[in-house]
């Protein structure tokens, strides 16, 4: 069984090839893929995901580029350096803290594409504007807190029959947040 098995959404409209480059991205820097290890061979990528063998060359040509693989002729692909920090680590505490983070937001109501939103929110905003590591930590804590607050206002909403309970009612509920914090 290989390393890393690349999964391929077509609809998500992000070319394969790309897909390929940053399933293998996420994987280094999750530790998941160390120096050393071989990636699939083309052929076996083909074989479960039904895509052309030179999307995948291609990809693995973007990586080798990246200084990420390297060839090895006759032997297969190798992962030549991680990107991996041990702060992000699949089984750090980080990783246990967001998994905590999620699991309140999933029981305050949110849906899988509220928490993406919300998410991709607060680190746009936090990375936009600069902002140092040690903001981060209230922010993260303040977004879980937005997160059950938009969470509860949906689910009572649903409940109560007064709205849809939908992503946007959640998303407007952490923008009328911010504008009380001044966020």
């Amino acid at each position: 069984m290989p390393v890393i098995e690349y999964r391929i959404d077509r609809r998500s409209g992000v070319s394969t090839y790309q897909q390929i480059v940053q399933q293998t991205e996420q994987a280094l820097r999750l530790g998941l893929l160390q120096p050393g290890d071989k990636l699939p061979t083309a052929r076996e990528v083909v074989e479960l995901t039904a895509i052309n063998p030179n999307t995948v060359l291609k990809a693995y040509r973007e990586l080798e580029r990246e200084g990420l693989v390297e060839p090895r002729p006759g032997l297969g692909t190798f992962v030549r350096r991680s990107l991996a920090r041990p702060e992000a680590a699949a089984d750090g505490p980080l990783r246990a803290d967001l998994v905590g983070w999620v699991d309140q937001a999933r029981g305050a109501g949110l849906e899988r594409e509220d928490i993406a939103a919300l998410m991709a929110s607060v680190l746009e905003q936090r990375f936009a504007t600069g902002a140092d590591s040690r903001a981060e930590g209230s922010e993260a804590q303040a977004a879980g807190t937005e997160a059950q607050a938009a969470g509860a206002r949906a689910t009572k909403a649903r409940a109560t029959g007064t709205g849809t309970g939908s992503a946007a009612e959640a998303a407007d509920g952490g923008a009328e947040g911010r504008r009380r914090t001044g966020a």
